[in-house]
C-alpha cells in the first residue's frame, strides 16, 4: 500500500501552478460534509441501478422496434449483466491503484456515452453496444461503496454503506415505474435520453463534491488477470443465461460451461503466482471473505427471484384465475415496496450491525428472506399477498445488503476494498443470473395454456418460491460460520477528514 504524493495526483487541487484565483481555491478546496458526500454517492447508485430495469418496459417490443428477432434483441439485457459483471472487479482494481474517485468519473462518462449510443438507435447492433456500455458503469456502486471507507468517519460508516448498498434494489424498484410511464406515453428513444441526462449530472455532482482518496495500492495492473477472468466469467455466465435458449447439452452452451471452469481454475493458478494479482485470492479465501462471498450468492438468487417471479404473477393474464392481469404500470407500483422498504431498512440495518455485527445483520437478513418464501408458498390468491411478499423479501434484502460490504471490509487491506467489492459484486451477480434461469425454466414449462397464450400454474410459482426458501436457507447455515471475532482490518484505520 502507497500513498500517491500530491504533484503525482492530476485531482489535486493544490497544484495549480499559481493560475487559480482565490476564489477558485476556495471552491475546489471545500470540504463538504457526510451526509452530502453519501447523498451523492447513493444518487450514482440509484442511477446505475436504474440502467438495469430501463428497457424492462419494452423488452418485449425490441424486436418490432430495432427490426430484429428475439434471438438477437435477448441480447440487449444479456450485454448489459456481462459487461457488468467482467468490468465491476476489474475497475475496482483501477479504482485501488489509480484512485476510487476517478474511476468512478470514468465509469459515469462511460455509462452517458452508452446511453448516447442507445438513445440515437434503430438497430440492434448499436443497441447492444451501448447497452454494453451502460453495464461498465454500473461498477459505480460498488466503488462508491469503497470510496466510504476512505473519507467518511467512522462513526458514520455503517449507515453509509447500508445506504450506498441497498440503492442496488432501490433504484430498480423505484426506475421500473417511471420507465413504465415514460415508455407508454412517450418514444423509447426519451429512455436511453433520461438515462444520458442523469448518468450526466451524477459526474459533475461526483466530480465537484466527492474528495480525493490518496490511499493506493502500488504495482502495475494485471492485464493478463483481467483477461482471464474476463473470459472466464463470460463463459460461465453466459452459458448459465442461455442454457434455456440453446439447450443444456448443446455443444455451444458446454463449451461455454466447461471452458468457463477451466479458464477460471487457470486464472487462480496464474493469480497465486503473480506478483501484482487482479485479485488477491489468498485474501478472498479468508474465511470471512469466503462465507460472506458464498452467502451473497444465496442472497442474490433469493433477491432475482422477486424480479422474475413477482411481475409474471401480477402481468400474467387472470383468465387461468392463477395471475392478476394488471398492466406493467400497476403492477410496477406493486412491487416499489420492496425498494422503499430497503432504504428505510438501511439505518436500522446499520445500527445492528454497529450492536451486534454485521454477521447478525446477514443472519437476520437471510432469515427473513427464507421466511417470507415459505409464507409464500400459501399466500398467491390476492393482489396483497404479492405486496407483502415483496416488501418483506425487500426487509431481508435490506438487512443482507448492508452487512455484506461491511464484513467484506472488515477482513480485507484498506488497499484492497475497491476490488474486494468489486469480486463481491460478481458473486451477487452469479445468484442472480442462476435464479433467471432457473426460475425461467420453472415458468416456462409448468403452464397452462388459455386462449393460446402458456400461463405459469400456481404450482409453478409456489416452486419458485419454495427454492427461494431452500437456498436462503442454505445462506443463512453458511452466514452462521462467519467468525464473531473481530477482524484483521476494521474501520478504525481507516484516515479520518
Amino acid at each position: 500500500m502507497t500513498t500517491s504524493p500530491p504533484s503525482d495526483n492530476i485531482d489535486d487541487p493544490s497544484d495549480d501552478g499559481g493560475s487559480l484565483s482565490a476564489r477558485d481555491r476556495r471552491r475546489l478546496t471545500r470540504v463538504y460534509s457526510d451526509r452530502t458526500i453519501v447523498s451523492v454517492l447513493a444518487g450514482t447508485g440509484l442511477i446505475a441501478a436504474f440502467m438495469q430495469t430501463l428497457v424492462t418496459p419494452i423488452i418485449s417490443d425490441l424486436p418490432t422496434l430495432l427490426d430484429s428477432v428475439p434471438a438477437d434483441t435477448s441480447w440487449v439485457l444479456t450485454a448489459t449483466l456481462l459487461a457488468a459483471a467482467i468490468s465491476t472487479p476489474i475497475s475496482g482494481r483501477l479504482g485501488d491503484m489509480y484512485g476510487k474517485r476517478r474511476i468512478v468519473i470514468v465509469l459515469l462518462a462511460i455509462m452517458t456515452l452508452g446511453s448516447v449510443v442507445a438513445a440515437l438507435s434503430d438497430s440492434v447492433i448499436p443497441m447492444i453496444v451501448g447497452r454494453s456500455l451502460q453495464g461498465i458503469g454500473l461498477g459505480v456502486i460498488a466503488l462508491g461503496i469503497s470510496i466510504l471507507r476512505d473519507v467518511i468517519h467512522p462513526k458514520n460508516l455503517g449507515a453509509a454503506v447500508a445506504l450506498v448498498s441497498a440503492t442496488l434494489g432501490i433504484g430498480g424498484a423505484i426506475g421500473l415505474p417511471v420507465a413504465a410511464v415514460i415508455a407508454q406515453n412517450y418514444s423509447w428513444h426519451y429512455l436511453f435520453w433520461l438515462a444520458t441526462a442523469l448518468s450526466a449530472v451524477a459526474l459533475v455532482f461526483v466530480a465537484r463534491i466527492v474528495p480525493v482518496s490518496t490511499l493506493r495500492t502500488a504495482g502495475r495492473f494485471d492485464f493478463v488477470g483481467a483477461i482471464g477472468l474476463g473470459i472466464g466469467l463470460i463463459g460461465i455466465l453466459l452459458g448459465v443465461s442461455k442454457g434455456t435458449e440453446w439447450g443444456w447439452s448443446s455443444p455451444g452452451i458446454l463449451s461455454l460451461l466447461i471452458g468457463g471452469v477451466v479458464v477460471l481454475l487457470a486464472w487462480g493458478f496464474y493469480e497465486l503466482r503473480t506478483p501484482h494479482a487482479l485479485i488477491d485470492l489468498r485474501v478472498a479465501a479468508r474465511r470471512p471473505v469466503l462465507l460472506t462471498n458464498l452467502t451473497s450468492i444465496t442472497v442474490g438468487f433469493a433477491f432475482f427471484i422477486t424480479s422474475a417471479a413477482l411481475p409474471v404473477l401480477l402481468q400474467a393474464p387472470a383468465t387461468t384465475g392463477v395471475a392478476f392481469g394488471l398492466p406493467l404500470l400497476i403492477a410496477s407500483l406493486c412491487l416499489m415496496p420492496l425498494g422503499l422498504v430497503m432504504f428505510f431498512t438501511s439505518p436500522v440495518a446499520a445500527r445492528l450491525s454497529n450492536a451486534r455485527g454485521p454477521r447478525t445483520s446477514l443472519i437476520l437478513g437471510g432469515s427473513i428472506i427464507a421466511a417470507t418464501f415459505a409464507a409464500g408458498i400459501f399466500l398467491t390468491d390476492e393482489i396483497w399477498h404479492v405486496i407483502v411478499i415483496s416488501t418483506f423479501v425487500g426487509l431481508g434484502v435490506g438487512f443482507a445488503y448492508a452487512a455484506m460490504p461491511t464484513l467484506i471490509m472488515n477482513a480485507v487491506p484498506p488497499s484492497e476494498t475497491a476490488a474486494a467489492n468489486g469480486l463481491n459484486s460478481v458473486m451477487r451477480t452469479l445468484g442472480s443470473t442462476v435464479a433467471a434461469t432457473i426460475i425461467g425454466v420453472i415458468l416456462s414449462t409448468q403452464v397452462v395454456e388459455s386462449g393460446g397464450i402458456a400461463i405459469p400454474t400456481t404450482a409453478a410459482f409456489q416452486l419458485s418460491f419454495a427454492l427461494g426458501a431452500a437456498v436462503s436457507v442454505a445462506g443463512v447455515v453458511v452466514a452462521i460460520f462467519i467468525p464473531k471475532r473481530r477482524p484483521t482490518y476494521d474501520t478504525a484505520s481507516i484516515p479520518t477528514q
